[in-house]
């Protein structure tokens, strides 16, 4: 039994590690909290059973194609703003490292319940983990004239500042908290980094495959206003308020169907507010100082774009389309043609997907990634993830390196993405990695400098021992094609003025239409 600052909980022993399950960090987010930024939850009396998951915030499933290879389980139910504890020596004094952990998922599916994401591990070898749930998708991330922007960005600080109140009682050391994401949990990671409100609540940081980054109001607004055309209702959080919930994930799943990373479209993100996200995070990270004594490790997968692009067919579509695709991922990257020109002759063997792809990857993840660490010599590690599923065609994708970290090989949900047989000595070279950078700042390797030193997982070259080396400036000859400006991060335009490049807007439905045309 832990005592928290709501009232107390009992969790269970599991394999040695006390664990505690759907703990809630703020009030359930219905009726009048629908919306609005997290409260705090109510005390109760007695002792509370934390022995299982709590309900996930409401989202749509994954579709077939992608339910593949991704689990997302849901637990019904409306206290849905709880987390998770894994802790080795439960009671104060222990003064453990601590790692919290925001799932991905595109701020529109995902949960701290997804079997890969288990805890235990990280416990066993002396890390308290804590995982977390956080309002999702139009709840979480809509854009509204009546209610406050990025309630579900704001849910993570509640639960950041519970770990720093309360996790000293499950044996944590409130002063050494690692904020650990994926995807749109490193982007939350990122963004929340740069938030004044988290100043002295973060020691350090991983962002695994997401950067800092903002989405432009407009393309969040489109999506919001999408739903309420289907929905025939007004663009508010009165309005949406008043749909069923079940109707309302249906038409945000319709909706979003065609946004991805590599095609672009309406989607929900983090938005600048003027409160808890006041500018730009990566400008704020690599100009303005902030978070500047956090440590950070960041990497990526060698082929992120390929979870994007094999569940749905679209590699063989994009290769057929050819110029047209190519067309649209220089529009969507604001990149020109002789950018498009190096990527041909550094994969001379490259199809089209492979070009498409990795100049997005390069666009969304890499460049800003390197932005931050040569903003921040000394302060970061880089890591690149290189070693194939072996389920066909998904090469080292996005999400492929989670059951590496977690050292959750032997799950079932591990093997929809890895396939049988992935390396226990690869899970073990880089779960211990993350743990020694939870506990040192230091996760074995060398920081970065004006080498550019990557360390590679998986890859089963260079002069290591085909687990993990270190190869500097792995990245460099492509990231060098583009033109700086386009490594800069573009502010986010006024919520009064529509965002501007229409030739990127029209090239990208170009693309989309000849993909659904292709499709049908």
């Amino acid at each position: 039994m832990v005592r928290t600052p709501h009232g107390a909980v009992r969790g269970r022993y599991e394999h040695g590690i006390a664990v505690f399950r759907g703990i809630p960090y703020a009030a359930p987010p219905v009726g009048p909290r629908r919306f609005r930024p997290p409260e705090a939850p109510e005390p109760w009396a007695g002792v509370r059973d934390a022995a299982a998951f709590g309900p996930t915030a409401p989202k749509p499933p994954y579709s077939g194609a992608f339910a593949l290879y991704l689990s997302d389980p849901a637990v019904p139910g409306d206290d849905c703003l709880n987390l998770n504890v894994w802790t080795p020596e439960p009671g104060p004094g222990a003064r453990l490292p601590v790692l919290v952990w925001l799932h991905g998922g595109a701020l529109t599916r995902g949960s701290s319940a997804v079997p890969v994401y288990d805890g235990r591990t990280f416990a066993r070898d002396g890390v308290v983990c804590v995982s977390v749930n956080y309002r999702l998708g139009v709840e979480g991330y809509g854009l509204f004239p009546d209610a406050p922007a990025n309630p579900g960005l704001r849910d993570q600080l509640a639960a950041l500042r519970w770990v720093h109140q309360a996790i000293a009682a499950f044996g944590g050391d409130p002063d050494r908290i690692t904020l650990c994401g994926q995807s749109a949990g490193a982007i939350s990671a990122g963004v929340l980094l740069a938030a004044p409100q988290t100043q002295g609540l973060i020691r350090r940081a991983v962002l695994q495959s997401g950067p800092p980054e903002v989405s432009e109001r407009d393309r969040v607004r489109r999506m919001v206003r999408r739903m309420a055309a289907r929905l025939k209702i007004p663009a508010t959080a009165e309005a949406f308020a008043a749909v069923d919930r079940d109707l309302l994930l249906r038409t945000q799943a319709e909706v979003g169907r065609l946004s991805s990373p590599v095609l672009g479209g309406p989607a929900f993100g983090i938005v600048v507010d003027g409160d808890l996200v006041p500018g730009d995070p990566l400008r704020a990270l690599t100009e303005g100082g902030a978070a500047r004594d956090v440590r950070l490790l960041m990497g990526w997968t060698r082929d992120e774009y390929r979870l994007w692009l094999v569940p749905g067919g679209l590699v063989e579509r994009v290769d057929r389309l050819g110029p047209v695709a190519l067309a649209g991922a220089m529009a969507r990257c604001h990149a020109g043609a002789d950018v498009a020109r190096g990527y041909r002759a550094l994969h001379p063997e490259a199809g089209t997907a492979e070009i498409v792809g990795q100049m997005v990857t390069d666009h969304l993840l890499r460049i800003p990634l390197h932005r931050l660490a040569d903003a921040r010599p000394g302060g970061c590690h880089l890591y690149e993830f290189a070693w194939p599923s072996r389920r066909p065609g998904l090469g080292a994708c996005h999400a492929l390196d989670l059951g590496f970290v977690f050292d959750s090989g032997a799950v079932p949900e591990s093997t929809r993405l890895a396939g049988e047989g992935a390396p226990q000595e690869l899970a073990d070279a880089m779960h211990g990695a993350w743990v020694r950078f939870a506990a040192t700042g230091d996760p074995g390797w060398r920081s970065w400098d004006a080498s550019h030193p990557v360390r590679i997982f998986g890859d089963g070259d260079g002069d290591g021992d085909g687990v993990a080396y270190t190869a500097h400036g792995p990245r460099d000859a492509q990231l060098a094609l583009w033109p700086a400006a386009a490594t800069l991060p573009r502010p986010a335009p006024d919520p009064d003025i529509r965002a501007p490049g229409a030739e990127l807007a029209s090239a990208v439905r170009r693309l989309r239409r000849s993909v659904g045309a292709r499709r049908r």
